[in-house]
């Protein structure tokens, strides 16, 4: 085990520490939180032999870059970005070995995703907040990476030993999702309280809606058409899912992320598919939304094929590494 130091000379709009979030808080009254693009977060810690929650970057908008005191092991995964070591373009979503006092930048191109994220193999000393790393600003944990930060690292990785001319190091089946520039289509699960607004299945069937600059991480604002119930009875405020539509007073729709917390008295008219949870973390100010209904067992069977397709990753990753004599903590199944 060797320590790296990784020093930031870039960082973007918002540099932070990321994980997967907390588990069983919510209960105590603090949101999950965690990556938006939980996928994307997976994938990076997955290329680069770590358990799939171990702590990365999370950079949203602008350039990232960061320069090692040690050769190591990093992936870049996310919106789609133009990577570089030392100037030369690398490929994102594939493992990178980085020599040392080479810089690493990481830039994402417009309007193709907000967040990119960068995962380094081995443990990232980072604080921890009710067992996660997660941010949590409204709780004074703000977790933010600046430029000229100094973050160590814990690392067993002493290189791969390779011959010029030789053939890619990695050929992985890695699970890359499309962020397209026109309009995502978001699948959608009807929940109980489309029954108390007649219509608005049809209208957020028919429209299109626009992400607003007021959208935060506790959800997306979206400006479009909405209907709202045509009674005054009080909804009891309850948890609702990461990704439920809920319609406010005012006339938007709101679509709830992972620092969400309870409905507030609104209604919620369906959730959004877990498969397409980190397509939503991905969509910023200006990304034109449309949302298709479908069936409940429609959601759980794509959610499990990309499962499958993580899972195929993770083993192909522990296969791989172990021939090159690079051992990790990832199940071989």
């Amino acid at each position: 085990m060797k320590t790296v130091a990784l020093q930031f000379t870039r960082t973007g709009w918002t540099t932070t520490f990321q994980d997967l979030g907390r588990r069983d808080t919510e209960r105590r009254g603090v949101p999950t939180g965690g990556a938006a693009d939980q996928h994307s977060a997976v994938v990076a810690n997955l290329l680069v032999g770590n358990p799939r929650g171990a702590t990365l970057i999370e950079n949203l908008g602008g350039e990232l870059a960061l320069v090692p005191d040690a050769d190591v092991l990093l992936a870049v995964t996310g919106a789609p970005a133009r990577v570089t070591v030392g100037g030369a373009p690398v490929d994102s979503w594939s493992p990178l070995v980085v020599p040392k006092g080479h810089e690493v930048r990481v830039h994402a191109y417009a309007g193709r995703g907000t967040r990119t994220y960068l995962a380094v193999n081995g443990t990232l000393a980072a604080e921890t907040l009710l067992g996660s790393a997660a941010p949590d600003a409204r709780m004074g944990f703000g977790q933010v990476v600046t430029r000229g930060s100094r973050v160590l690292l814990e690392t067993d990785f002493q290189g791969f030993r390779r011959r010029l001319f030789e053939p890619p190091l990695f050929r992985l089946p890695v699970p890359v999702p499309r962020f397209d520039e026109g309009t995502w289509v978001v699948d959608v699960v009807a929940s109980h309280g489309i029954h108390a607004i007649p219509g608005i299945r049809e209208v957020i069937e028919e429209a299109e809606y626009v992400v607003t600059p007021r959208s935060n991480h506790v959800g997306l604002r979206l400006e479009g058409p909405v209907l709202h119930p045509d009674t005054d009875t009080e909804i009891v405020s309850h948890g609702v899912p990461v990704g439920a539509l809920q319609i406010p007073h005012a006339d938007e729709l709101i679509v709830l992320g992972r620092y969400r917390s309870l409905t507030a008295g609104y209604p919620i008219v369906g959730v959004a598919s877990r498969a397409c949870l980190p397509l939503l973390g991905q969509a910023g100010p200006g990304r034109r939304l449309r949302f298709r209904w479908t069936d409940r067992e429609s959601s759980l069977r794509r959610f499990a094929r990309r499962e499958e397709e993580v899972c195929a990753l993770e083993h192909a990753v522990a296969e791989a590494f172990a021939a090159l004599g690079f051992e990790t903590s990832l199940p071989r199944h």
